[in-house]
């Protein structure tokens, strides 16, 4: 910035995008009024007015990105506070009513995903992600479909415990050398490079802590039925793995390699890499990782609850040093803000009475538990395409809980699980984003498996949950 010329350029696109944003929210904030309060709807109580003002805004910001998707989750939770916690107002008839509100923020599930970055963060600051996917893609051999097979797997295997923004990165900062052992013109590269960022989507959806949908989703049904760590994997992991499979064979027929094998000796690991870091710390860090995903799968034999289990790498990797001040600053919690902002407006939505009313509007009995669970999966799939999935589960999934009594897990489950299944674009999904900016995709590149997945999603996650519940 040499001159006055580039500062006021830069400052007037500063301007732009602030009135933008303005407009926004003002637009926002006239639906939401519009909608929620102006109207005076038969059997809607006062609070359940404000509190379809709130929803109404919260979507509408959320939708338009009007401010950031964790500064939403916090402004429903002041809202709520300010015009629902009031004391003899509208809602609120005691002076400590308005804790309702922030309790989701000491919620289980917090710690549970803040467990989960914990652990996701040691097993990154160790390098152990990175060893083991490139000791899994040497021993596959060097044909194309079992190289993209294991690439997928690995992608898919780490987002299960681990953001799938990181191991999307990682995983595209690994396989950079073999695609450029790739000779110019083989759809290949586009193959591996879609495999990471749809495995990455699709891994989510199998564990809890996989993707936030997931702790919406959970935080919703708690009272209702509640889901431990391994009934979740139950629903989730076969409709993901089955997704998986197809986007596989998806792809090696439509980016077929033009070579027999696929050059491997970038992947090599250096006697550098190996001996960088402390061996105490790997096998400590792998130890803990073990015992964490054991007792999370065994819950129903040591009743031990499964936030519980999620202090244990809190507590070694803090206590040990293996995860610093640094490290916890860096953690993901703009992700913790927006599951508790939309925990939050579930407990608005319901408490307030504007769920029963909502059901009241619709013809659920005509419709049935299979039709209202694809009807919402498939919008919840749309919406998430082009907005945050964590901001999508908010909005539906109290909508979703509140016209599916006595079915909530048949409904609320999928509309969660198709969050994460959206991948129609570039931003659909990070990983989707971080593919991209390699350079060697383009945006149509992701729109027929992203439509695949789309479309399939919604039936097979409907299907699955009404048959083994």
């Amino acid at each position: 910035m040499d001159t006055r010329t580039e500062i006021n350029s830069i400052l007037k696109k500063l301007e732009f995008s602030s009135g933008q944003s303005l407009k926004k929210i003002i637009a926002c904030l006239a639906a939401a009024v519009i909608v929620g309060l102006l109207p005076s709807y038969t059997g809607l109580s006062a609070a359940g007015h404000w509190t379809l003002f709130i929803l109404i805004l919260a979507a509408g910001l959320w939708i338009t990105e009007a401010i950031p998707a964790f500064a939403v989750g916090l402004l429903v939770i002041g809202l709520q506070i300010a015009i629902l916690g009031r004391p003899n107002g509208v809602f609120a008839k005691g002076p400590q009513d308005w804790q309702m509100f922030i309790q989701p923020w000491a919620s289980p599930l917090i710690w549970l995903f803040f467990g989960g970055f914990v652990l996701a963060k040691a097993i990154q600051s160790a390098g152990i992600d990175r060893i083991f996917a490139r000791r899994i893609i040497h021993f596959v051999g060097q044909k194309p479909a079992t190289v993209l097979l294991a690439v997928m797997a690995i992608t898919f295997s780490f987002s299960m415990f681990m953001s799938n923004t990181a191991t999307a990165a990682m995983m595209v900062g690994m396989v950079t050398s073999v695609i450029g052992s790739i000779p110019n013109g083989d759809p290949f590269s586009k193959a591996l490079l879609l495999g990471i960022a749809f495995s990455a989507n699709l891994g989510g959806m199998a564990t809890i802590i996989g993707s936030p949908p997931n702790a919406i989703a959970i935080g919703a049904l708690g009272g209702i039925t509640p889901v431990s760590f391994v009934k979740w994997m139950t629903i989730g992991l076969p409709p993901a793995l089955v997704m998986a499979w197809l986007i596989w064979f998806y792809l090696l027929k439509r980016y077929p390699a033009t070579s027999a094998n696929v050059d491997l000796s970038g992947l090599e690991i250096s006697s550098t890499e190996m001996s960088a870091g402390q061996p105490w710390k790997r096998i400590l860090v792998l130890g803990t990782f073990i015992l964490t995903v054991v007792l999370w799968m065994t819950g129903p034999v040591h009743n031990i609850p499964t936030t519980v289990v999620s202090f244990i790498p809190i507590i070694v990797f803090t206590a040990i040093g293996v995860i610093g001040v640094k490290e916890i600053r860096g953690l993901h919690w703009d992700v913790l803000l927006l599951i508790a902002g939309g925990l939050s407006l579930g407990i608005g939505v319901s408490e307030t009475g504007l769920a029963k009313w909502i059901v009241g509007l619709l013809p659920t009995d005509r419709l049935g538990v299979v039709t209202l669970g694809l009807m919402l999966a498939y919008f919840c799939g749309v919406l998430s395409n082009f907005m945050s999935n964590t901001a999508a589960a908010n909005i539906l999934i109290p909508v979703a809980l509140a016209i599916s009594v006595g079915f909530e897990i048949h409904v609320v489950v999928p509309v969660a699980l198709s969050a994460s299944a959206a991948m129609c674009l570039p931003i659909s999904t990070p990983p989707n984003a971080i593919v991209f900016s390699s350079g060697q995709l383009k945006s149509k590149d992701f729109i027929e498996g992203g439509i695949m997945v789309g479309i399939i999603a919604p039936v097979i996650t409907v299907f699955w949950c009404n048959l083994i519940n």
